[in-house]
């Protein structure tokens, strides 16, 4: 005989926390938490994914949104940070053999800094030795011995044709043409032009042949006098080259002797000091410049500080001299400009200028020898990002790229500045669809993201865990300035946790929920009981908390129970009725989710043996619903009609359902209504089902259990107040069971009664009363029992089948006989 199963107790439907296990008065009293909760998995992932110093061990954490990702993985990475060297610093410096591919230099952490100082003093040093240098006595006598010099060798030419022109009668004259030769009279004058033209032609033809041969004389007199020209003003560059090489070496040695352990910067300040020797003039006359104006507003030459010194400028990219350990960065806007850097441009005049002092670091450049956490959502939505970011990862180097540029748009002068070495751990955090997604999608991740860190939602309740919550709670308090809690305070909280994962003996690790909900009741307690040192968060303002979010949400959920008051949404929760049972459904609405009854009823006549499923012929139903129903038509022909056809049309439905209806947890619920109209015995109304049924008749597990009791429970009161009901649900279910203070005072009271049933047998002996009856030794069920019931009807059904079939066949050999 089938055992009908025994009501569950209060202490079956709810475990409390024991507050005795607390040696506390207030969460003050409590050391701040330092340690993290629950994700021990995770947490090994990621120590060992840090650990792990060889490329492509970087770490993908993933996990429902709430449960801490972020927080967790950034206070860890901060712990380990802590223990690490603080890496380099990394400068950008004028490449002055190839202007538009700044060179990098690498530093001990804080030298960035130290030599951008140290350049500005050298350039004003040198600007300042320079100038004295040219200012001196000495130069100005050497500079003005050259020109006498070359003075002297190009005027001696020029005396040269002057003294050979006199002694054949002809004088020089300037003219605004230039140099000319006129004949001249015997006393010396310029002729006239008269007395030219008087003159026979024989001696004018004579004076004609010796000008030419003069003018011919003077183009190499003059290509001769340029030429001494050129020589001397290259002698004087040669001198301002001494001059300045002489007054801007000893400088540069200091400099070279005192960077000489840092790689890269003598050879920088080397090809700088050619730079300046090159460039003496623009350190003569960066003083005494005066600006060019165009229309009133100054025109840029590209000279002065803000000009031509600006080469002399280090561009101190990445400065670690305020880090302790390694960096932990993180971008929370990972467009490519962010992660790479970038070259940023100024206008003058309409054109747009850049030099290397104005590349910018990227969120790789700052986390370079630490660790980048970014979003992986972000990451994969923000164009070029991801591509850039496994390049970096494949490549080891930071290259700052232009978008435009790879596009094929037109854009102005850019820099193609030296990639910078890139060694660093990256964290992304997404959520579980996405990993699986990029490791089923790109090659590359596979290769590049070798670690998985899982973030669970749940963790066992224990008293360790117990105690854990405590101390978060404090600490929490503490952080946010919120008033301490009392140890029955922080009881409400861990039950209520339980409550959120729908389980007895496990508790969330959403912890973002249980942050909100302490933040809350620390509210309703200063409202309640003042804003005073003294106030302190007890139970009572932790479910008052809890009740004001359900009032928050429920606005719904009390419309629809005001429809079944009112009789609108029809449901029975008295009597007995044949072929119709109470159904329990959920409905989540964003953050809350509750529970309904729903009016399910099932008919069968004469038939092939179909189970319609209404809402799966209306394409209303679900997959999973369809498949439930097809299930409990295997288990009624294999236990009801194993040896004979199954001769019957049953139609089952979900009453007034507009919205469609999915899932397997009505299957049970359906079977019942299905075996009491088969059966002929009514089921008592004043109980409701959930669970669904396999092949075998087992009820199993399903989901919303408590929302589906609690809402069964409110529409029995507002339509029977002080009736008597109850539930049937899985046996597995009960573990899941945390019902409201409402609930159990009426389970505590025999006004509500829950049953947990195991398989279909005992669920139909609660709802009808009659034994389900068990089988002898033959297969056959006890008379009056359920089974007998069904299996009576079922072999009408099917004699009646037989007898119809033997009719159409007579009726068909009499017609073929006629």
């Amino acid at each position: 005989m089938v055992d009908v199963p025994s009501e569950l107790g209060p202490e079956d439907i709810y475990r409390a926390c024991d507050t005795s296990k607390f040696e506390f008065k207030t969460t003050d009293e409590l050391p701040e938490l330092d340690e993290i909760i629950g994700q021990s998995r995770a947490v090994s992932s990621v120590e060992f994914g840090v650990g792990v110093g060889n490329d492509g061990y970087n770490i993908f954490a993933f996990g429902p949104p709430g449960t801490g990702k972020s927080s967790v993985i950034n206070e860890f990475l901060r712990r380990q940070a802590a223990s690490l060297p603080v890496p380099d610093d990394w400068v950008y410096v004028h490449n002055f053999d190839e202007h538009s591919k700044p060179s990098v230099i690498r530093m001990v952490a804080g030298r960035g800094q130290e030599f951008r100082k140290s350049m500005e003093r050298l350039v004003e040093d040198l600007r300042v030795a320079i100038t004295q240098a040219f200012e001196s006595e000495d130069y100005a006598k050497q500079r003005q011995s050259l020109v006498d010099e070359y003075g002297d060798r190009e005027k001696a030419h020029y005396d040269a044709l002057s003294k050979k022109a006199g002694a054949q009668g002809f004088g020089i004259v300037a003219s605004p043409a230039g140099i000319a030769f006129v004949p001249k009279t015997p006393e010396g004058e310029a002729m006239p032009q008269e007395t030219y033209e008087a003159l026979p032609p024989e001696q004018r033809k004579h004076i004609d042949a010796g000008m030419k041969q003069l003018n011919e004389e003077l183009q190499q007199t003059m290509r001769a006098a340029r030429r001494v020209e050129r020589d001397g003003r290259e002698a004087v560059r040669d001198l301002d080259r001494q001059v300045t090489t002489f007054a801007a070496r000893h400088i540069i040695d200091d400099a070279c002797e005192h960077w000489c352990t840092t790689p890269g910067v003598t050879e920088y300040l080397h090809a700088m000091l050619d730079d300046v020797v090159d460039n003496a003039e623009d350190f003569k006359q960066s003083e005494e410049e005066t600006p060019q104006t165009l229309f009133g507003m100054p025109v840029p030459t590209g000279r002065g500080r803000d000009g031509f010194f600006r080469k002399y400028r280090i561009n101190v990219i990445v400065d670690n001299s305020q880090q302790k350990g390694a960096p932990v960065v993180t971008e929370s806007n990972p467009v490519l400009q962010n992660l790479l850097g970038r070259v940023e441009h100024r206008a003058e005049f309409g054109a747009l200028l850049t030099d290397f002092n104005m590349i910018k670091a990227g969120a790789l450049h700052k986390a370079n020898g630490g660790f980048l956490v970014l979003d992986a959502r972000e990451v994969l939505t923000k164009p070029y990002a991801w591509d850039a970011l496994k390049r970096t990862l494949k490549t080891g180097e930071i290259r700052i790229e232009d978008v435009a540029q790879q596009l094929g748009f037109a854009t102005t002068a850019t820099l193609d500045p030296t990639p910078i070495p890139f060694k660093a751990k990256i964290v992304l955090i997404g959520e579980p669809f996405i990993y699986y997604l990029l490791y089923s999608s790109d090659p590359d991740f596979q290769e590049l993201f070798k670690i998985r860190a899982e973030f669970d939602t749940v963790v066992d309740r224990t008293a360790e865990t117990e105690s854990q919550y405590a101390r978060f709670i404090g600490s929490l308090c503490k952080e946010r300035s919120l008033a301490p809690f009392a140890p029955e305070g922080v009881a409400r909280v861990i039950e209520h946790s339980s409550r959120l994962v729908g389980d007895q003996d496990k508790t969330t690790t959403r912890f973002l929920d249980v942050a909100d909900l302490v933040t809350e009741a620390s509210y309703w307690a200063r409202k309640d009981h003042g804003d005073g040192e003294g106030t302190v968060v007890a139970r009572a303002d932790v479910q008052k908390a809890i009740d004001e979010r359900i009032y928050r949400s429920n606005r719904l959920e009390e419309r629809l129970r005001e429809r079944i008051a009112e009789a609108t949404l029809l449901l029975d929760v008295e009597g007995a009725v044949t072929g119709q049972v109470n159904g329990l459904s959920v409905t989540s609405l964003g953050d809350y989710m509750f529970g309904f009854p729903t009016r399910i009823t099932a008919t069968h006549r004469l038939g092939e043996g179909d189970v319609v499923d209404i809402e799966r012929e209306v394409e209303m139903g679900g997959p999973i619903h369809s498949k439930g129903v097809l299930i409990l038509a295997g288990y009624l022909g294999a236990k009801y009609a194993a040896d004979r056809p199954l001769s019957l049309m049953a139609r089952l439905v979900f009453e007034q359902s507009y919205s469609g209806v999915e899932g397997d947890s009505a299957s049970s619920t359906e079977l019942y209504a299905l075996l009491s109209s088969l059966s002929g015995l009514p089921i008592k109304q004043r109980f409701a089902v959930t669970g669904s049924v396999n092949q075998l008749g087992q009820v199993q597990a399903i989901g919303g259990v408590n929302e589906k009791v609690e809402g069964f429970f409110e529409v029995c009161e507002a339509l029977d107040p002080g009736g008597d009901h109850g539930v049937l649900i899985p046996q597995a279910n009960v573990r899941h069971l945390m019902l409201n203070d409402r609930v159990r005072e009426a389970v505590e009271a025999r006004r509500f009664h829950i049953h947990p049933v195991s398989t279909i047998d005992e669920g139909i002996s609660v709802l009808t009363g009659v034994p389900a009856g068990e089988p002898d030794a033959k297969g056959v069920y006890p008379e009056g029992s359920v089974n007998r019931l069904v299996v009576d009807r079922l072999a009408g059904l099917a004699e009646e089948a037989r007898r119809l079939a033997a009719e159409k066949r007579k009726a068909a050999g009499e017609s073929s006989t006629t």
